[in-house]
């Protein structure tokens, strides 16, 4: 009895083992989730790489089953059949698309369903047919791209030689000209506003004529004074210097206090202010009746560069009465030396000789209307 009794122990403790094992699985085909299952076949036209039996099936992203059987189709060398087995209340269609897909960083793959639009099942579900190039994998597919690019680039070598030519062509031309592109771009700049803020302009002003003695005959008709008329090179605020195309640095902030014609003409106004504020012209107004208009176009305002700089003012008068008729005309010029070639020296030169040229004007025009 001592003797039996340790083989009754072990062979107890066996049967009790493989009974466990038994009971595993059981357990496994029914609570663990293998048990009642519903089959269904899928066809590939093409290769599965490294699919295999016992690989996850999921649905929509969920794992409900997997893949029972693989097998080659006998009448079709491209073509892999399939039967997975999944859950009961899986919703799987007869629009119910398959593929592959490829988890993982090793790229594990599994069988990848995702549901259709119909809702309800309308028979029996027949073979799913995988969509094409589902069995492709990422390597697969970098593998045809490159082989495509490759293709292209065969194709277009002559074209892309030269198209590199070009490019380079172009690149040593751009180095040839960085200077002159430089200064294209600093010229866009200043047009919108970018790159260096510009440098200040220095107004300067034109002095009207005051000293008229106390012997002056008074104004007595009403003289309406027009914006001047000009050709467009005098529509400016820059100093004008004859003949053109010299470099003159001292003048590059040079600036009157408003464009040629306005400045005349409001230093024509003040002027005869100065000689009867009562009765000087005013500017053209509607609503406001004159006898007469005095009628400037401006035929010179510049430095001129000769022997010496001059400062040179130019301009026709008109004088018409209320019905538009011409009563007297006259050409009026005066010039005057530059002590130097100086913005200051300029004001001065052009103020004297404005002033002389704006008292022949007022005692014309006195004369004329008087």
């Amino acid at each position: 009895m001592e003797t039996r009794a340790p083989f009754v122990i072990v062979g107890a403790f066996i049967l009790a083992a493989i009974g466990a094992v038994f009971g595993f699985v059981y357990w496994l085909h029914n609570t663990g989730g293998l048990g009642a299952r519903t089959s269904y076949k899928l066809q590939f036209n093409g290769p599965v790489p490294g699919l295999l039996v016992g690989a996850s099936v999921l649905f929509n992203g969920i794992r409900v089953g997997e893949v029972v059987s693989l097998g080659l189709a006998a009448d079709s060398p491209r073509q892999v059949d399939a039967v997975i087995s999944v859950l009961p209340d899986t919703p799987v269609r007869a629009d119910t698309k398959v593929g592959l897909d490829f988890q993982g960083l090793t790229g594990v793959p599994v069988v990848a369903l995702e549901g259709g639009v119909q809702l309800v099942a309308s028979g029996p579900v027949p073979t799913l047919v995988a969509e094409p190039g589902a069995g492709q994998s990422m390597t697969q597919a970098a593998r045809d791209a490159l082989k495509r690019v490759d293709a292209v680039l065969a194709e277009n070598a002559e074209p892309l030689q030269s198209t590199i030519a070009n490019l380079k062509i172009f690149s040593e031309g751009l180095a040839r000209n960085t200077g002159r592109l430089d200064g294209i771009v600093a010229g866009l700049e200043r047009m919108t506003g970018g790159g260096t803020a510009a440098a200040p302009k220095v107004v300067y002003d034109l002095d009207a004529a005051e000293d008229f003695g106390s012997n002056r005959k008074p104004i007595k008709a009403r003289f309406v004074l027009p914006d001047p008329t000009s050709i467009l090179m005098f529509d400016t605020q820059r100093i004008l210097i004859m003949p053109p195309g010299g470099s003159h640095p001292e003048f590059s902030d040079f600036q009157w206090s408003d464009s040629l014609p306005k400045l005349l003409q409001a230093k024509i106004i003040q002027s005869f202010e100065n000689y009867d504020p009562g009765h000087a012209p005013l500017r053209a107004i509607e609503g406001v009746a004159a006898e007469y208009q005095l009628l400037i176009d401006v035929r010179g305002f510049q430095i001129r560069i000769g022997s010496e700089p001059v400062a040179e003012i130019g301009f026709s008068a008109k004088i018409l009465d209320k019905d538009g008729r011409i009563l007297a005309s006259r050409l009026f010029s005066e010039k005057r030396k530059l002590e130097g070639l100086t913005p200051e020296s300029a004001v001065r030169a052009f103020s004297g000789a404005f002033g002389a040229i704006a008292k022949d004007l007022i005692i014309w025009t006195v004369t004329v209307s008087g």
